[in-house]
């Protein structure tokens, strides 16, 4: 597997895990991003992930565990009874085969906060940054292990920094 793959699967683990210990009664608590709950922000980074495949595919997204779709930068609504915690593992599993597989991971994005880059780039500096920033606020939401991996933590510290406003988030840190 790439380095991008690994860097990728270690992070994806740490958001797995701080779903599986969201009690269910914590899913409406509210996060560091403004107007979303514990359940938005885990929808956002499934629909995040679902939008990318999507793109490297050249199919539309699609609902799936009961989590629709909406623009990148949104939370999809999430259905009464929706499956978060098979949900992320879905499309953890599709992002790495897409990683692992090189025809598909150099494949161009045409634009995005980093212009046009490969997709593994996008994945492993956006990706990365997504999914450590919003390990921590389900983290905060819910209570749950704060603490994220250093390295990651580092090495994303000094990736170059992306042009002011371009993610769109609500999140403020």
């Amino acid at each position: 597997m790439s380095d991008i793959a690994d860097r990728y699967a270690l992070l994806a683990e740490d958001f797995l895990a701080r779903i599986r210990a969201t009690p269910g009664h914590l899913w409406d608590a509210g996060s560091p991003c403004r107007g979303w709950t514990a359940c938005d922000v885990v929808a956002h980074v499934v629909n995040g992930h679902r939008g990318i495949l999507a793109f490297v595919h050249g199919t539309p997204p699609a609902a799936a565990h009961g989590v629709g779709v909406s623009s990148m930068a949104d939370a999809p609504a999430v259905e009464p009874g929706a499956d978060l915690v098979a949900a992320f593992p879905a499309c953890r599993d599709d992002m790495t085969a897409m990683l692992r597989d090189p025809g598909l991971a150099s494949g161009q994005l045409p634009g995005g906060p980093l212009g046009p880059v490969p997709v593994e780039r996008a994945v492993d500096v956006v990706g990365a940054l997504e999914l450590l920033g919003h390990t921590w606020d389900l983290a905060r939401a819910t209570g749950g292990d704060e603490a994220l991996a250093p390295e990651a933590v580092s090495r994303t510290h000094r990736a170059p920094p992306l042009p002011r406003g371009t993610t769109g988030h609500r999140c403020v840190r």
